[in-house]
């Protein structure tokens, strides 16, 4: 009788082990808490639990590995919905008459197929969200609701709901959709500050159709802080192999935690396929917008009134540097919070806030997190000489906007030729006349010049740091160069100042 009180203890006390374990992964609630900031994800402690013991699972066998995988799948999948779109676009009516893309009417009375009449066609979308609140808020990427007039949504229990635009962020493609339910299931957020090249994860979507919803890929982080990739003005991309294709825009790239780290945005493909190359918007960016958004409607960043450029070898060459580093000044706007510093073109930023300048994207997007009014110190390498300023940001503005007649002096081993901007180059250019300026009328194709970036229309405004504003003072400059000599340039484009440094 004792034995069997004694195994029935045990089973109970198993039992209730296993009831405990059950709940630490059980559904994960969030809720949205309201702060002077604005609102916050903010996570409980069942959050935390569950995450903490999928972390710590042992891995003993391959099936324990596999069942790992299960586990983060079955927990993340429910907080993925299935985005559905209409929006409308005008196409010309044509007529049985159009010949080799041009209408009867173009060809004879020379009128543009625009001006004609035409319908209206509807188009149908497909993309993903994901559920961060209980409340019915989704995070996703504006490309995905971006002029549509008609927003859906399904759950994983293919429940549909109508959903409306909360806010959208076109500069970093992020946006924030609001459906009335209940029963929803948010996704925990993770730190991808923490993420590190090499970890696991997992994408989940809809690629391709609605057929293939909520469909789960893995892979592994194979890059962090991936810019200048032409989706976004303010890119910090997660690079994965995890396949993402059309449809997983808006997903969640979750780590082995089951924690959100990324929103999936886009692919690289030569051939519109998947290569292995997949970018997401990391966690905590996405979150920043959310709050943002959440709060006003809009996001306000910080605005420092300068344009920057990465630093390298001939660059650092042409300033006296002795290590490639930081991030350097081109521009600094008239009146703006870095004039007003005293920034100057031709700084280099080493630090800024006190974190280091690595390159111009991340010091770009360091400058717009912070909040406009803010102050921060930026230390500096002026001239071989360190010094630290002090800038109050303002806010960023809805757009960044600023505001010797002689023969062409033609060179061979410079690889492009400039001219004085008086009337007739300025005509010829489409630019305004100032004969104390000198402007690059051609660039050699496969010359130095052409391969570093420098292109016709770019404003000379100093040679090896010495300005020049006439072609008797260029060619002071350039004629005791020789091949392989570096060439330190200053130029104007638009309202943007930038250095090239190459050599001949």
């Amino acid at each position: 009788m004792k034995k069997k009180r004694t195994t029935l203890k045990s089973f109970v006390l198993v039992s209730a082990g296993l009831a405990a374990g059950a709940l630490a992964i059980s559904d994960v609630e969030f809720s949205l808490d309201r702060h002077d900031n604005g609102y916050s994800i903010a996570a409980g402690m069942k959050e935390a639990v569950a995450a903490e013991n999928i972390q710590h699972r042992p891995i003993q066998s391959l099936n324990d590995f596999n069942e790992a995988f299960v586990h983060i799948a079955e927990s993340a999948t429910p907080s993925v919905v299935t985005i559905y779109t209409e929006s409308s676009i005008d196409r010309p009516v044509m007529t049985p008459f159009d010949l080799f893309g041009k209408s009867l009417n173009e060809m004879f009375n020379g009128q543009s197929r625009e001006s004609g009449k035409s319908r209206k066609e509807v188009l149908h979308g497909l993309g993903s969200g994901v559920i961060v609140s209980s409340d019915g808020y989704i995070l996703t990427n504006n490309h995905v609701i971006d002029n549509a007039y008609t927003i859906s949504i399904r759950t994983s229990d293919n429940r549909r709901f109508p959903a409306k635009i909360v806010g959208k962020d076109p500069r970093t493609d992020i946006a924030v959709i609001k459906i009335d339910a209940t029963g929803l299931k948010p996704i925990p957020i993770g730190n991808s500050d923490r993420l590190r090249v090499g970890e696991w994860v997992i994408a989940i979507g809809s690629p391709l159709g609605e057929n293939l919803a909520r469909t789960v890929t893995q892979g592994i982080v194979s890059a962090k802080g991936r810019a200048n990739v032409g989706l976004a003005d303010y890119e910090d991309f997660i690079q994965t192999d995890a396949a993402i294709n059309p449809g997983n825009s808006g997903g969640a790239l979750v780590n082995i935690n089951g924690e959100l780290v990324g929103i999936s945005t886009a692919m690289a493909s030569r051939a519109a396929g998947f290569e292995g190359i997949g970018f997401a918007v990391p966690s905590n960016m996405a979150n920043r917008i959310f709050s943002s958004l959440v709060k006003s409607g809009r996001v306000e960043r910080g605005y420092l009134g300068i344009s920057i450029q990465d630093v390298d070898e001939n660059i650092a060459r042409g300033l006296n540097m002795k290590n490639v580093e930081g991030v350097l000044v081109g521009t600094v706007m008239a009146g703006g919070p870095g004039a007003k510093a005293g920034l100057k073109t031709g700084d280099v930023v080493l630090d800024f806030d006190g974190r280091p300048a690595t390159s111009s994207a991340e010091l770009r997007n360091d400058i717009a997190n912070h909040a406009p009014g803010s102050s921060a110190a930026v230390r500096i390498n002026r001239d071989g000489k360190l010094q630290t300023l002090t800038v109050r940001l303002e806010a960023l503005p809805d757009k960044e906007v600023a505001s010797v007649q002689g023969e062409e002096v033609s060179s061979d081993l410079l690889g492009f030729m400039v001219a004085p901007l008086d009337e007739q180059t300025s005509q010829k250019m489409n630019m305004r006349p100032n004969s104390h300026r000198l402007v690059v009328t051609s660039v050699k194709g496969n010359s130095p010049a052409f391969k570093i970036g420098l292109r016709p229309g770019d404003v000379i405004l100093s040679i090896d740091k010495k300005q020049v504003g006439t072609t008797a003072a260029f060619n002071e400059l350039v004629k005791n160069k020789k091949r392989g000599d570096l060439l330190f340039i200053l130029v104007e484009r638009g309202w943007s100042r930038m250095y090239f440094a190459f050599n001949l």
